[in-house]
């Protein structure tokens, strides 16, 4: 591995301390569900410590009511538990050409949880949104001073809005996690997870959740965590949302070295927004040649499903370039070259790992 990657925490490697963030090494992907203890950590401040008999979540804006809820209210709601992928959305980035600013994420920020909480439309119809709401905003405790030119003077709280009707659809406002109450680290008391999206839009810490009738405009929704859409000669900024097509490689893992003339497992996971997962296909020698590769497992809908293929490898020792292809229920595919547009986001271009036969 480079040398960047050779710092751990918990068995993850350590992209950053402060903020902390905490990459999942993708080469120890063995179980449909993530650990807790191995699932990738991103934050933008420090972590709060929030007091769960403290902590309300108020709920207002364009609603005929406002009200606030209180942590022992919200576990007695009628709980629903879903299994959902968490992708950030610059897993990655550390392919990129040339080097761009930010977290340095490889292959691994990307994991899987069973979370267990209340819808979030549950609370919308309690509050009773008015004829002219369109967007959720979701609110954290996460707060901090940036040094982006771009940010506004003074302390940044990290918000992120979703449309009313997808968060109506299968938003969870969750408090527990793989079982037990969820860590500081992944959004004690409550997160939400917004299922096929990226995962800055499962904001963590809630404390408001606010109905409103325009698209927001905080820094996370159009400075940040935005992307260029181009029209003719137009260009706009857009919100990142969903999750983008896409298949990684576990093992064998980048660098690693395979015998010669011999069968070896080639394993990964691949994933989607709304889709399932119906192929995936593996090449060996750099995307001349395609092969099918085994799906594992039952497909879940906004989950990853994990693949596998026999690979017979030559008998010259030299180096070798995998590359995995995944394709979607909806047709969608991975494409073959980086979209410049899509900036430091949304990477799911193919992504070659080489290996050395010896």
């Amino acid at each position: 591995m480079p040398q960047e990657e050779t710092k751990l925490r918990d068995g993850r490697i350590v992209r950053s301390e402060s903020p902390l963030n905490l990459e999942m090494p993708f080469s120890t992907l063995d179980s449909f569900i993530t650990p807790t203890k191995s699932f990738y950590v991103r934050t933008h401040f420090p972590v709060p410590a929030i007091d769960r008999d403290a902590w309300w979540l108020h709920v207002e804006g364009e609603v005929e009511k406002t009200f606030a809820i209180d942590y022992e209210e919200l576990i007695t709601l009628e709980s629903v538990t879903a299994s959902v992928t968490l992708e950030c959305a610059g897993n990655n980035r550390s392919f990129l050409e040339p080097k761009v600013k930010g977290v340095q994420w490889h292959l691994g920020a990307v994991s899987t949880a069973e979370w267990t909480g209340v819808r979030l439309s549950t609370l919308l119809d309690r509050a009773s949104p008015k004829p002219n709401a369109c967007e959720v905003i979701l609110e954290g405790a996460d707060c901090g001073m940036l040094e982006d030119p771009k940010s506004p003077p003074g302390e940044l709280t990290f918000a992120r809005s979703i449309p009313l009707e997808k968060a109506r659809r299968d938003v969870l406002l969750a408090y527990k996690m793989n079982g037990e109450d969820l860590p500081p680290e992944h959004g004690f008391p409550v997160r939400a997870i917004v299922p096929g999206w990226y995962a800055m839009a499962s904001v963590k810490w809630l404390r408001r959740i606010i109905v409103t009738d325009r698209p927001f405009t905080g820094y996370y929704q159009t400075i940040d965590y935005a992307y260029w859409d181009k029209r003719d000669d137009i260009a706009e900024l857009k919100p990142l949302t969903e999750i983008q097509v896409k298949a990684e490689i576990a093992r064998p893992a980048e660098d690693e070295i395979v015998p010669a003339k011999s069968s070896v497992c080639v394993r990964g996971g691949a994933w989607a927004c709304d889709a399932e997962i119906t192929k995936v296909e593996l090449s060996t020698d750099g995307g001349a040649t395609w092969c099918d590769t085994k799906l594992l497992g039952e497909s879940k809908l906004n989950a990853w499903r994990f693949w596998e293929f026999d690979w017979q490898t030559p008998s010259q020792p030299g180096k070798q370039t995998l590359i995995a292809r995944a394709t979607d229920s909806l047709g969608r595919t991975q494409p073959v070259m980086r979209d410049p547009d899509r900036g430091t986001y949304m990477i799911n271009h193919l992504l070659p790992i080489e290996v050395e036969v010896k």
